[in-house]
């Protein structure tokens, strides 16, 4: 007797409302934040109903993760399952979001090249958005809780770069992968280089925010590319909700599927069509600063941005080199209902990473601006603990080379300047004038210095606090 092949497949379930409002979703860090901030909680915050999650499962579904945000459920279930729970009286919708789990996928690669002969790597991408008059008054990231998202953190619990283990306070994973969390090989690397743009240190190297905790979170999937993918984005977005976190840094985009029937429509890039978008501008909403990479598709044929750096109230990231110039494969915006897009660059034309061998390279890749640029917010946010994600996000839009004659392109606002941001509309006796190269002149007093490569110096040379 032939034994019957039966076919699993990913869905997202949507119901219709929360019977049950039983106690928010939220960590008592994240209800202090909400308190802090006065954000009110609302029915988003309550658990999907455990009622209408037993129904499902009762059906023949196994449950991967819930949204609250969405009300809904990604669930692995047979198409014959899955029009049985589209009958269910609490079922409002049931997509498809992944075909199988066999799909052939060709995983993104990163380009990378070494070069020892690059001096002061780390103090110029850093330098580039003058973050270092930030670390040199004591604001590294302290006080600020960070979440990385990204498809896989290879090594990152072993490596010497990453010395402050107090500071990583865990990890989640939302995918169906089986290779382990911090495995080596795989797409692992790319997490751990990331990871490293923000808090590595070792010689020659030091991240932008040294000092912030951190989470680490799985989105991406090795071996398929489908819509289930953004849905695992969502998911980490809710969960770092869910812990009070400040921070989100997240380095992926999706505009095309191994099934092209689910490709994203670039016209709608609006930030309100696709779900991970939109969960991207309700974690802005809940008191989160969201920085996304804007995409490396700038010299192929999509050549715009993607999900979710579509999003509303989110820092789209776009990638420069040293010499502040776009690289040619950041993509560009705007956005498909006219909004600027990026909103920020920051360096990823060779930007310097530490490899999950431990080895300091160079890579391209709005990926690797995007950690760099949420280093900055956190060490911003670290100076100014009494503003919100949203002001922090202006001041670091407003401190921009090109805030006054931003281009909806590759640029968008432009390159930010951190010390800039934390002066603003704040009395000091610091001033700092704008000169097009380094190193960079500031006025203390009557005193003019100079920094260079992240200290201060006189005009005699001697190095000064």
């Amino acid at each position: 007797m032939p034994t019957l092949l039966i076919i699993l497949h990913i869905f997202f379930v949507s119901f219709t409302d929360k019977p049950e409002k039983t106690t928010p979703a939220l960590s008592p860090r994240a209800i202090e934040q909400r308190e802090k901030w006065n954000i009110p909680t609302d029915g988003m915050d309550y658990p999907v109903s455990p009622m209408y999650l037993n129904q499902v499962r009762k059906a023949g579904a196994r449950v991967h993760h819930v949204s609250r945000w969405f009300n809904g459920a990604t669930v692995e279930m047979s198409d014959e399952t899955a029009e049985i729970v589209a009958k269910m009286q609490c079922v409002t919708a049931v997509e498809k979001t992944r075909i199988g789990s066999d799909s052939p996928f060709s995983p993104r690669r990163i380009t990378k090249r070494f070069d020892e002969a690059v001096p002061y790597v780390t103090d110029a991408q850093l330098d580039i958005y003058n973050l270092r008059p930030l670390h040199n008054a004591g604001f590294e990231g302290q006080g600020i809780l960070m979440a990385v998202c990204d498809g896989g953190f290879s090594c990152a619990d072993t490596l010497s770069c990453f010395r402050q283990k107090e500071l990583q306070l865990g990890y989640f994973d939302f995918t169906d992968d089986t290779y382990g969390f911090y495995e080596a090989g795989s797409s692992g690397g790319h997490g751990t280089a990331c990871l490293s743009a923000i808090s590595g240190i070792q010689k020659d190297y030091y991240g932008a925010a040294t000092k912030a905790q951190y989470y680490l979170m799985r989105s991406e999937e090795y071996v398929t590319e489908s819509p289930k993918e953004m849905d695992n984005l969502v998911a980490a977005l809710e969960k770092a909700d869910s812990l009070g976190v400040n921070i989100f840094s997240v380095s992926l985009g999706y505009y095309r599927f191994d099934n092209p029937e689910w490709d994203i429509d670039q016209q709608k890039l609006d930030g309100k069509t696709y779900r991970a978008s939109r969960a991207a501008h309700i974690a802005a909403r809940k008191g989160m600063l969201v920085c996304v990479a804007a995409g490396n598709e700038g010299n192929k044929e999509w050549h715009t941005i993607c999900v979710p750096s579509d999003a509303d109230s989110v820092l789209t990231v776009g990638a420069v080199g040293y010499d502040s110039i776009a690289g040619k494969f950041s993509s560009y915006g705007p956005a498909a209902d006219g909004r600027i897009k990026p909103d920020v660059c920051a360096v990823g034309v060779s930007a310097a990473l530490i490899s999950q061998e431990g080895q300091i390279y160079y890579a391209n890749g709005t990926s690797f601006a995007t950690p760099l640029t949420a280093g900055l917010a956190a060490c911003l946010w670290s100076a100014l603990p009494n503003e919100n994600a949203m002001q922090i996000r202006e001041r670091i839009i407003r401190s921009t080379d090109r805030y006054d004659d931003p281009e909806s392109g590759q640029y968008g606002y432009g390159i930010p300047d951190a010390w800039r941001a934390y002066q603003m509309d704040r009395p000091s006796d610091i001033k700092t004038i704008q000169v097009e190269d380094q190193p960079r002149k500031i006025i203390r007093g009557s005193e003019i210095l100079i920094i260079r490569h992240g200290y201060i110096y006189n005009l005699a040379g001697q190095r000064v606090q």
